[in-house]
């Protein structure tokens, strides 16, 4: 199983910063939009549609994308409010449907839960690429700040772990976990703003535009809530998963699950995360860059 997951991220490592290195947006867009595609599908499998209708969900998720891509889309005005209309639709119905746990799920209309997916997937996959334009520094600090909240939490959890977080969805997480996450993002972004300082890199990335817009103790508070998002994403596919009866979202990642289980915290974190450094200047410049 460990050989299987180590040689699973290193193809997709390879892949996808292949795609980062490649002159222009448009290499690592479509790379992105074909791994978020096979979200769409996993999604409609989880969410009881027909085999044909799930791989429908994908086809359709892919096209949408090329041609919104081959399009040149040009709104960043719209993009701010999307991004601020899906960060409060995630705060507002993600909490929502964790307080009424795995049994309500089922009971939603299957039409409306795969509709509801496929517009979180399609916000995030937007905010990814947008993010992309804006910088790579940009957009690994974006990254980085979900993956260091869930190692944090992991290591914390296990070694002071004592009161469950939410045991009818995740028995594994736990408030201290939460904490340690919460610490490990904070300093991950103490460290990055000194090193945007210290060198030339292709733009601030989020925590030096956060400290900028907000200053350190709003950035700060900005980061707690970016963190508390990541984990309704994390809790909300649980959820999904928990209704669906299913341990991961697929198989089409050897030893690492599916797309979604790699995903699900990035969801409500990258719209958040423009929206808020949209605070400051110049989100919309770059948009669909080549």
């Amino acid at each position: 199983m460990l050989k299987q997951r180590v040689i699973t991220a290193l193809v997709l490592v390879t892949i996808m910063f292949g795609a980062l290195a490649a002159p222009g947006a448009w290499p690592f867009a479509l790379v992105s939009l074909a791994l978020f595609a096979a979200g769409a599908w996993e999604w409609g499998r989880l969410n009881q549609a027909p085999d044909a209708m799930a791989v429908t969900m994908g086809v359709v998720f892919a096209l949408v994308g090329a041609g919104a891509f081959a399009g040149e889309l040009q709104a960043p005005a719209r993009l701010s409010a999307l991004w601020w209309a899906t960060a409060l639709a995630w705060l507002g119905g993600g909490a929502l449907v964790l307080r009424r746990g795995p049994a309500s799920w089922p009971r939603w209309p299957g039409a409306l839960r795969r509709l509801l997916g496929l517009l979180l997937l399609w916000s995030a996959w937007l905010a990814l690429v947008h993010a992309r334009s804006v910088g790579i520094n940009f957009m690994l600090s974006m990254l980085c700040l979900v993956w260091m909240a869930d190692i944090a939490a992991y290591f914390g959890g296990r070694a002071f772990g004592r009161r469950k977080l939410a045991p009818s969805i995740s028995p594994g997480k736990s408030w201290e976990g939460v904490w340690s996450g919460v610490i490990g993002v904070l300093l991950l972004a103490v460290g990055w703003v000194a090193l945007d300082r210290a060198f030339a890199l292709d733009g601030p990335s989020l925590y030096t535009r956060l400290v900028a817009a907000l200053g350190w103790p709003l950035a700060a508070a900005a980061l707690v809530g970016l963190c508390a998002l990541s984990i309704v994403g994390d809790l909300f596919e649980s959820l999904v998963k928990r209704a669906a009866g299913a341990k991961d979202s697929s198989r089409l990642l050897p030893g690492h699950g599916g797309v979604l289980d790699r995903v699900d915290a990035l969801l409500p974190v990258m719209p958040a995360s423009l929206a808020l450094a949209g605070l400051g200047a110049g989100l919309g410049a770059g948009w669909w860059a080549r």
